[in-house]
């Protein structure tokens, strides 16, 4: 069956791209000028730091454009190659990203520690290059609030990741102040240190994006103690004896959703398929980030239970106890054959019209004598012969 997105979760889908675009480009032009502030004055003032950080920015610029194009594919409504979606997308972006930024600081501290092994002389950095990291600071903490906000209201991991990197770019401009005064006091080589240690900050962040992004594409499931909230839920559903087998992976800012719900083996199809949808229901309910549940209904507990795999279907019981009925005038006005698969055996109940006997007392011998008949047929371990 196709998971075809209904107008709501298409409109839903477009107004969620439109927030995280409009977020990440205010955050892009930030990042955009401060790249380059940083840089240019960096270069001026003599701060490796600075340029450092500079670079550390325009990254931040990159990891923008890959955002909006990852959130604009990923919000596509599912197709019949992709009947789940597109999120995923998101999580191949964070992944490009994380090995890009990796990338970025290994060349970054390689420049600052090949500057302090191969000069004698370490240039001190000038005022300016103070100046602009406290800027920098103030306003990439400012982009790190802001975009965190929305982040959390769309429930966006990729977003998420996006602030932390703003919130990132802030902490390294902290350690660039410190480095370019510790220069500017005699320390020299402090500043070409804040620069390495900017860059170890950049992989940290990096090898946490790569590792939450591989951990996604192999259908890694919530926290545990999130999907025991979810299995509560299930369970204090009106209906449902038990849950077992409740499952949970996580697609883009999505998490979908399977388990098995135990309901009473006497209930009908329509109140078990009842019964599934009220778990659903609840379920969506609770959890907003849930897109997408399978509920698997179970008459009998088939965690602990023998199965009734082996046993033969409706047609092949039906026919076998009308066989052996043959003989019995009243069996073949038999109205209904309900039969229950339970622990490995089958329970049939046969459902006889109470008019055509002259009376209670023929009903029940009759009754008695089909009891009878099929008590030694194999694959039945109980007969109930009622009336309508």
């Amino acid at each position: 069956m196709n998971h075809v997105q209904s107008p709501p979760q298409a409109v839903e889908a477009n107004r969620r791209y439109e927030d995280i675009r409009r977020v990440t480009v205010v955050g892009g032009v930030i990042d955009l000028l401060l790249g380059v502030v940083k840089i240019l004055v960096g270069k001026l003032a003599l701060s490796q730091a600075l340029v450092a950080d500079g670079v550390h920015s325009l990254s931040d610029l990159a990891t923008d454009v890959m955002v909006i194009w990852a959130a604009k594919h990923a919000s596509r409504e599912p197709d019949e190659s992709h009947p789940y979606g597109h999120q995923r997308i998101e999580t191949v972006a964070t992944i490009v990203l994380g090995l890009m930024l990796a990338a970025v600081a290994v060349g970054i501290a390689y420049d600052a520690l090949d500057d302090v092994w191969r000069h004698t002389e370490v240039s001190v950095p000038g005022g300016w290059a103070l100046v602009v990291a406290l800027i920098s600071v103030i306003s990439k903490e400012w982009v790190y609030r802001y975009t965190i906000r929305v982040a959390d209201r769309l429930q966006s991991e990729m977003l998420r990741s996006n602030a932390w990197h703003s919130r990132t770019d802030a902490i390294s401009s902290v350690i660039v102040i410190i480095g370019v005064a510790g220069a500017m006091i005699g320390w020299v080589y402090l500043d070409a240190i804040a620069a390495v240690a900017v860059a170890v900050m950049i992989i940290y962040i990096a090898v946490k994006m790569v590792r939450n992004g591989i951990l996604e594409l192999i259908d890694t499931g919530v926290e545990p103690e999130r999907l025991q909230s979810m299995t509560s839920v299930i369970r204090e559903t009106d209906g449902v004896v038990d849950a077992h087998d409740v499952r949970t992976r996580l697609m883009g800012s999505n998490i979908y959703l399977d388990g098995h719900v135990l309901v009473d083996s006497k209930v009908s199809v329509s109140e078990g398929h009842r019964i599934g949808e009220a778990v659903r229901q609840r379920l969506k309910q609770e959890f907003d980030e849930i897109s997408d549940i399978t509920i698997h209904i179970d008459s009998e507990d088939d965690a602990s239970y023998q199965l009734s795999d082996e046993l033969p279907l409706r047609n092949i019981v039906r026919q076998s106890l009308l066989d052996r009925l043959a003989d019995v005038p009243q069996a073949r006005d038999i109205e209904r054959m309900t039969l229950h698969y339970l622990n490995g055996r089958i329970h049939a109940e046969l459902w006889l019209p109470l008019a055509n006997f002259d009376d209670v007392a023929q009903a029940r011998q009759v009754a008695a004598e089909i009891r009878q008949r099929l008590s030694d047929a194999d694959e039945v371990e109980k007969i109930d012969v009622l009336f309508s």
